[in-house]
């Protein structure tokens, strides 16, 4: 690993791996909830503690992968707003079961490693403009923060009314009803995550969701399950510990099905929705490997990986592809890992002691599956309140010609409950502002997402 190349030692790497373990394992929780709750939504039925085997096979995987192929201190998990894409958009938005939706992922996994494979991946990202990459990552956390808000009971949206990803602007929300104990439960362990992370507690997010738990089993068991105050799981659904459901690996192969159903609008719908996710993927592996390299003290001048990027950049593209495989979705890298680097993490030691604990919680999938959705609600606004800050102050919104595409890109996302509806909008805008110096590439996608908004949506 070239440890003391890079100035550290064994113990500092322990440590470091296993406290980006201790900020990203909210994932574990997180991802089922989503799927789940889309799934729920959908009218399918997806099991919650397979989903977490999943979750957390692909995690280790990956975040092993990325210690031992890159040599780099970065952790892969699932990620937030791809699987809310997935859940809300694809299940929801345009009926795919849960396999096809897998499908659509896989997919993409393989277009995109493809392109890294084939070295395109750098002309797509400079085609870009910087502005609509940042909007893309705000508007990802403004919708996570809806869907946080929507599971907390604090936003009633009638999704069942939903077409195409969109909501009917008569119906398009309410606010919550404050009388009723589940909401009042999911804003105290908002209020509770965010002191957390005002005091800079490490595993804030994690932490928070435990203890709301807790707070949500203690009030269960006082009351008894017949009064329903505290919505929810809150009960052990087997044994502590149990053999994990592996149920979903392969399923994406079968959801490539997605392909030949329905009309060619559907068709349309769903290619672009893989694009969409495709780009997503790009932009934030490409911001997050600057933060982190640059935190590390790994990268050049121009903000690039001085060693080893080609291959980090290989390993989270096929993060995408596993997750379609095993059902988890797209996986990628986190910019939580710059936890385990502020505790001196510089090398994939770092990563490889990160993954061992996803491995061993697999056996712990009924245990994750007591959390209720009111009690990651709060993580979910938090952590898109998070994306949003990160890069809403580097989005020129002055510059109408820059700000004007952004807005549509960042508030479509949240309004329509679809990313592709909020990249669309926001592409076409800059195209069409910018038609001197768009390039080829940018045309070609305007066309691509013009069509998808006349034909792809209902």
């Amino acid at each position: 690993f070239g440890l003391a190349e890079r100035r550290t030692d064994v113990g500092t790497e322990v440590r470091a791996g296993l406290s980006t373990f201790m900020v990203m394992s909210y994932i574990i929780i997180l991802n089922a909830v989503i799927l789940t709750t889309g799934a729920r939504i959908a009218g399918q039925d997806v099991v919650f503690p397979a989903v977490v085997t999943s979750t957390c096979l692909v995690a280790g995987l990956l975040t092993l992968a990325m210690g031992l192929g890159a040599n780099l201190p970065f952790a892969i998990a699932p990620g937030l707003g791809i699987n809310a894409a997935v859940a809300f958009q694809l299940m929801v938005g345009l009926g795919y079961t849960f396999a096809e939706a897998m499908g659509v992922i896989l997919l993409e996994g393989i277009i995109i490693t493809v392109l890294v494979l084939l070295g395109v991946r750098q002309r797509i990202l400079h085609a870009i403009p910087l502005s609509l990459k940042m909007a893309i990552g705000a508007g990802i956390g403004l919708f996570l923060f809806a869907i946080g808000a929507y599971e907390a009971g604090l936003y009633v949206v009638p999704l069942g009314a939903t077409q195409g990803g969109t909501v009917p602007p008569a119906t398009a929300g309410a606010l919550g009803s404050f009388a009723q104990p589940p909401v009042i439960y999911a804003v105290l362990g908002l209020v509770l995550t965010a002191l957390l992370l005002r005091y800079q507690v490490k595993g804030a997010i994690l932490i928070g969701i435990l203890i709301t738990t807790a707070i949500g089993m203690v009030v269960h068991l006082a009351l008894g399950t017949q009064l329903s105050i505290i919505p929810g799981k809150l009960e052990l659904s087997g044994p502590i510990v149990s053999a994990p459901d592996f149920r979903y690996l392969g399923i994406g192969i079968g959801g490539l099905s997605f392909l030949t159903k329905g009309g060619g609008a559907l068709l349309l719908a769903g290619l672009l929705a893989t694009l969409s996710l495709m780009l997503s993927d790009f932009f934030d592996t490409a911001g997050t490997f600057t933060a982190l390299g640059t935190e590390a003290g790994l990268t050049d001048e121009h903000g690039n990986l001085r060693r080893h990027e080609d291959r980090a950049y290989l390993v989270d593209s096929v993060g995408a592809l596993a997750g379609g495989l095993a059902g988890s979705s797209s996986a990628t890298t986190y910019i939580e890992s710059g936890a385990g680097i502020a505790e001196g993490g510089r090398t994939g030691l770092t990563a490889v002691v990160t993954a061992i604990p996803f491995f061993l919680a697999m056996w712990l999938a009924n245990v994750f599956a007591i959390v209720p959705p009111e009690a990651t609600a709060g993580a979910l606004m938090v952590v898109g309140l998070l994306m949003l800050a990160a890069v809403g102050s580097e989005i020129p919104w002055k510059d109408f010609s820059l700000g004007l595409p952004a807005v549509f890109t960042v508030m479509l996302m949240p309004l329509t409950w679809s990313i592709t509806n909020g990249i669309a909008a926001g592409v076409i805008l800059y195209t069409l502002l910018h038609a001197r110096k768009a390039g080829p590439i940018l045309w070609v996608l305007s066309v691509a997402f013009a069509l998808y908004l006349v034909f792809g949506t209902k």
